[in-house]
């Protein structure tokens, strides 16, 4: 096997490699990135910093393969790097805030074995929501933005206010994995052998193993999942952990037992009795809700003071159990984060290193939402749930419709209901449906209003 060597001390670049298992050796190099060059576009910009970090470290290198990549923002034709301070990166980030930006990376792959050099650019369109200046003091007291350009991290905190992206997302963390992968292949690196040789024996055995087809009775399709539910649960258990550090409960017990009472309901009557349901209360003023693996689901104390009756809030909780019914947390992670990062979170050791970043990055990956096939799957079973648990299914409706109001009045919040569960108009025609009423032409209508300024 080749070794690979990354020509960067970046932190993210370091992880999103972890991430997905490759073995690698870092080699950080002197080089200081250029900003602008006259007659050089962005793209070729990005490209030749890139590029002139992996010559710098492949010349202390006998053989091997050298990553290198180099990223910028850019926005109204000015160039932003990583702040030199925490002054220089406040003014940065309330500057993106004003319009769109682009991301561009540059990635260079040398093998010095065969002698050859690819380059290659990758560049993304990310919009973010204005924040306030308590807000971005706030941010910056849990993400240090020095050692990032443009001060964010979407893969952290920072995928609360970026309201959303067109391109490729690890681009945005600094290195673009899709375009890294097309270059591995043209320089024949079979990089799913790493992925796989990155596994011990046993672990590797017990994975393939585990990965069979079970029938999702909600669904009715067989799905595959790489763990049972005794490991979906550790997980969800990791992640919560984490949830609770960053957020803390409500200390008011009245309201947590509402929430318990209404979820037990739910739950007596929902398809998937193999995990404990957990319900608890966010001392967060967000209107927002979401689960986790294995029966873990929270409510911010913000939506809890936003419904008008016990019909609401029953809607909104047979949805998060709905999602939990239908594997859709599990799933996802599977899908977008990788094997080795899941094992991380199922080992259920507190002090191991590596644990609570990847709660971090499992939690943003949730609260980003699921696509729209399974968001419309939850809101039927939620609406079939909360019939069944005796409460009335168009609570669930009259929740979606004030807070479709709501939108119209003011933008989104970071961490708000609109911006993780999107297409109002949608959802409400498929609880219609559910209940047999009637739809009419503005039931059919999927695109969310732009909120007034």
């Amino acid at each position: 096997m080749k070794r690979i060597f990354l020509a960067s001390d970046s932190k993210a670049r370091r992880k999103i490699m972890r991430i997905f298992g490759l073995k690698f050796k870092v080699l950080p190099t002197r080089m200081k990135e250029k900003k602008q060059i006259r007659g050089l576009s962005y793209s070729a910009l990005v490209k030749k910093n890139a590029l002139d970090k992996a010559k710098q470290a492949a010349r202390s290198l006998k053989n091997g393969i050298i990553v290198a990549a180099d990223t910028i923002t850019v926005q109204d034709g000015r160039v932003f790097g990583k702040p030199k301070n925490m002054k220089a990166a406040e003014r940065m980030l309330k500057s993106l805030m004003r319009s769109p930006q682009w991301i561009y990376s540059g990635v260079a792959v040398i093998d010095k074995d065969k002698n050859k050099t690819l380059v290659a650019c990758e560049k993304t369109k990310v919009y973010m929501d204005k924040l306030s200046d308590r807000e971005i003091r706030n941010y910056f007291a849990r993400t240090s933005p020095l050692d990032k350009a443009g001060s964010f991290d979407i893969q952290g905190k920072g995928a609360f206010f970026i309201r959303r992206i067109e391109g490729c997302f690890y681009n945005v963390v600094g290195l673009p994995l899709r375009r890294l992968y097309q270059m591995f292949k043209k320089l024949d690196v079979k990089v799913l052998a790493f992925l796989l040789v990155s596994l011990c024996p046993c672990v590797l055995v017990s994975f393939l193993a585990g990965c069979s087809p079970e029938y999702n009775i909600v669904t009715g399709k067989e799905e595959y999942y790489y763990y049972s539910t005794e490991k979906e649960i550790e997980i969800g258990r990791s992640i919560a952990r984490q949830i609770e550090d960053e957020f803390g409960l409500v200390e008011d017990p009245l309201m947590q037992k509402r929430v318990e009472d209404i979820g037990r309901k739910i739950v007596e009557v929902c398809d998937r009795k193999d995990v404990g349901y957990y319900f608890k209360v966010l001392d967060e003023d967000e209107v927002n809700a979401f689960a986790l693996p294995g029966g873990f689901i929270y409510v911010f104390k913000g939506l809890i003071d936003r419904v008008s009756t016990d019909d609401e809030l029953a809607g909104v909780l047979a949805h998060e159990v709905g999602h939990i019914v239908a594997r859709h947390s599990i799933k996802k992670l599977q899908a977008v984060m990788g094997y080795s990062i899941l094992r991380i979170l199922a080992a259920q050791v507190p002090q191991q290193a590596g644990v609570g970043s990847a709660a971090d990055l499992a939690f943003t990956e949730i609260l980003l939402g699921y696509g729209r096939e399974d968001e419309l799957l939850a809101d039927q079973l939620a609406t079939r749930y909360a019939n069944l648990a005796g409460y009335n299914p168009r609570g669930m409706i009259n929740f979606l419709e004030k807070l479709q109001e709501d939108n119209r009045r003011k933008p989104a919040r970071p961490k708000s209901y609109f911006k993780t569960h999107p297409y109002v108009p949608d959802r409400i025609r498929i609880v219609k449906q559910e209940l047999g009423e009637k739809i009419d032409f503005t039931d059919y209508i999927n695109i969310e209003e732009t909120p007034a300024e």
